[in-house]
């Protein structure tokens, strides 16, 4: 192997290694025991609609002419599922007033703040009975909606219709982590009682189960912060760039003077 061959072989191999991360860092939820184990699985979180939340309410009946009076306009995408907030979509419904009120045609102020969606539905059922013959009310928070941010495939704010999602879940959504990414000092950003609480979740451990940022509230936000080997990668490489320039340049004079 000549000379400027080994220099050559030798920045591959340092690249090589710069590049190379642990495989046991990117596994999740790993045990501490050889045999299996069990984790209680806590109470569903339920969310409560809050003063500002945006509300879908479609109401039926046996007069399904009738009910369309008490129904708003469909979303404007129509898509029905999860996904990326499109920040340009217009959507329809009933805003939650300050005073925790909405105002629904013929019936007036309906009281909803503090309520889960399902209580919310049975609420405004009664009120139409005046109205309708057997009312059925369906309530839906378009409000629910989570960020995930830093090294994920895919990061964007998404609405989630069935206000029911977990970490891994949301993780899912935007494409899973990188490999760069730190499985290990997730980042949960939650605002709860007039504060912005900031909480971290291992998921290489199962331990993350027993979080209570496993399950996610309405706006949350998710952050997976870069390892050293992005930071590290991406710095070796800035610091190799002038270095490899100038070693090409010399085999290129050489080349020439033969």
């Amino acid at each position: 192997m000549t000379v400027w061959g080994g220099i050559l072989a030798g920045l591959s191999l340092l690249l090589f290694l710069e590049g190379c991360t642990s495989a046991r860092k990117l596994v999740y939820f790993q045990g501490t025991t050889t045999k299996d184990d069990t984790l209680m699985i806590p109470e569903p979180f339920v969310p409560t609609i809050k003063k500002g939340d945006l509300l879908s309410v479609q109401v039926s009946s046996l007069n399904a002419e009738a009910s369309t009076y008490f129904n708003p306009a469909a979303m404007a995408d129509g898509s029905g599922t999860a996904g990326p907030l499109n920040p340009l979509a217009r959507t329809s419904g009933y805003l939650v007033a300050m005073d925790g009120t909405i105002k629904l045609p013929l019936v007036g102020q309906v009281a909803v703040a503090d309520l889960t969606t399902a209580k919310a539905g049975e609420l405004i059922g009664t009120k139409l009975k005046a109205y309708l013959k057997e009312p059925t009310v369906n309530v839906r928070n378009q409000n629910f909606r989570i960020s995930v941010l830093g090294e994920v495939t895919r990061p964007s704010l998404f609405t989630i219709p069935n206000e029911q999602i977990t970490l891994p879940e949301a993780l899912g959504l935007a494409g899973d982590l990188t490999i760069y990414g730190r499985r290990d000092n997730v980042l949960v950003i939650r605002e709860e009682g007039g504060q912005r609480i900031f909480a971290r979740l291992d998921l290489t451990r199962r331990d993350a189960f027993r979080s209570p940022y496993y399950t996610l509230h309405p706006n949350d936000v998710v952050y997976i912060e870069p390892g050293k080997v992005r930071v590290t990668s991406v710095d070796r490489a800035y610091q190799l760039a002038p270095i490899v320039t100038g070693v090409l340049s010399i085999i290129a004079i050489i080349a020439t003077r033969r």
